[in-house]
């Protein structure tokens, strides 16, 4: 098969390399999907730079954790009728040595998830870790129907999902942007009022929206906003942290505790496993009934996985897709 590698850490051009390998064959309870589209997150490149001091986890590693295909084989004493099953994957390159940057992956059974015909594969190879993160920060505490959410950067790849889903589990969204100019990127089917971090007095204009304070809050940046999200929490918030810019991360600690608020910290590839099979039950019946979009950034093919990765490490919005030979 058509595949990347890379068999040591290291900047993309230097150490990811496209060329065939053996095609891998499933065992008990795996299936083996042929990929049509496998999506990069930041958690990928940040595997391959060896990020924190993180070492490689197996001498070689195919990247990639998400993607969209077709099951074209499974283990001894598999369902033979999921054959030709279009399914989504998630978590391929999760402890497991051989991602999803190729044509062929083989993942435990539960981890290709049936795909409704109508539902496009860039939307499929996108619900997996941003997906089952936003998931996890919007349900992890309770339902939100009622509430009021706060998503922090809701043009990102987790922020947007996470709307979305809270939009769909009846909540009343409120969200943030970097910049004023970003304003009408925000879809108003979704965020009912979405507030610009330049401008002058941003936790003044959250609480005129909710003036007893937001219920939850969606995190991205715990280093930066702590204190914005110190300033509109209710009582007996929750904020959902699922990524910070400083790894030893300030808070206000006695206003968060008079206020009776939980800090939530969440890392993907650690969820409890019946966590992450509510995700993918709730994540398609959300995109099957219309309530989960994507915003595709860049679109790569697989030889060119190296300059994929350097679009992600440079940040910016929408999903970045590398597209398979078939």
């Amino acid at each position: 098969m058509l595949a990347s590698w890379y068999d040591e850490q290291g900047p993309a051009t230097d150490v990811l390399h496209v060329g065939e390998l053996p095609d891998p064959t499933p065992g008990p309870g795996e299936v083996r999907v042929r990929v049509t589209v496998s999506g990069v997150n930041p958690g990928d490149t940040k595997k391959r730079r060896g990020w924190l001091g993180s070492s490689m986890p197996y001498p070689q590693v195919i990247p990639h954790s998400d993607a969209a295909g077709v099951i074209d084989a499974v283990g001894d004493g598999g369902d033979a009728r999921r054959l030709g099953q279009r399914v989504w994957v998630y978590g391929a390159q999760s402890y497991r040595p051989f991602g999803t940057a190729a044509q062929y992956t083989v993942v435990p059974d539960h981890q290709a998830v049936p795909l409704p015909d109508h539902l496009s594969d860039d939307l499929g190879a996108s619900l997996g870790i941003p997906g089952i993160t936003a998931h996890r920060t919007v349900f992890a505490d309770g339902p939100v129907d009622g509430k009021l959410v706060l998503v922090q950067g809701v043009l990102g790849g987790v922020g947007s999902l996470a709307a979305q889903l809270a939009c769909w589990g009846g909540a009343t969204v409120l969200a943030t942007v970097r910049r004023s100019s970003d304003l009408n990127q925000v879809a108003p089917a979704v965020v009912s009022h979405a507030i610009a971090l330049d401008q002058e007095d941003p936790a003044a204009a959250i609480r005129s929206y909710a003036p007893q304070g937001v219920d939850r809050i969606i995190e991205v940046a715990l280093s930066d906003n702590a204190d914005l999200d110190n300033a509109v929490a209710a009582n007996n918030a929750v904020i959902a942290a699922y990524a910070t810019r400083a790894d030893r991360t300030e808070i206000p600690f006695w206003p968060l505790l008079f206020n009776n608020v939980t800090l939530r910290l969440l890392g993907s590839d650690d969820f409890p496993a019946e966590a992450r099979r509510q995700a993918t039950r709730d994540l398609t019946a959300a995109a099957a009934v219309g309530a989960l979009t994507i915003d595709v950034g860049d679109r790569y093919p697989l030889e060119d996985i190296a300059e994929a990765h350097d679009r992600v490490d440079a940040g910016g919005h929408g999903r970045v897709l590398l597209t398979v030979p078939q």
